[in-house]
């Protein structure tokens, strides 16, 4: 009897030790609160239109959130803060209202299109407007103006134009 239920408690732990756990963390939007101020300028977030850019930093101490995807990849391309960081995720303003954007449509940053230099104004001036789709970005360029770009594409000296 002893030999079995060991034999069982044995059993159910090596079910346990299955496949090792990736190293990759599963990481959820921390969401923009009502009273959540800007990582770089300090602003109210939420106070202000256009898209909006949240980071997750390798350590998990801090989710930086940005009043504008501007400031987001104002910080984010600094080398010294490219290295903390482990997702960059922005509204996806083709399905969410640009006066107001809703934490459940943010995207992958590094996967989305981007208009820049677009007559439509967020916070900090022209907005990097980001989209799930070539296409959405295209449709808002036609609109509002602007360049379409990818992610790659953005860097401190655009942003410093």
């Amino acid at each position: 009897m002893t030999k079995l239920l060991l034999s069982a408690l044995l059993g159910m732990t090596l079910i346990g030790c299955g496949a090792p756990e990736s190293n990759e963390h599963q990481h959820h939007v921390a969401g923009i609160g009502e009273h959540d101020r800007c990582h770089m300028c300090g602003m109210m977030i939420k106070k202000y239109p256009g898209p909006k850019g949240e980071l997750v930093l390798k350590s998990g101490e801090l989710t930086p959130k940005f009043c504008s995807t501007r400031d987001m990849f104002t910080f984010a391309l600094q080398p010294e803060n490219q290295r903390q960081i482990s997702r960059l995720l922005v509204h996806d303003m083709a399905v969410t209202d640009w006066d107001n954007p809703q934490d459940s449509h943010f995207i992958d940053a590094t996967q989305a299109w981007y208009v820049y230099g677009t007559s439509r104004q967020a916070v900090m001036g022209s907005a990097l407007a980001p989209f799930s789709s070539e296409a959405a970005a295209q449709k808002f360029a036609q609109q509002y103006g602007g360049a379409v770009l990818r992610y790659d594409q953005i860097d401190l000296t655009l942003l410093g134009e």
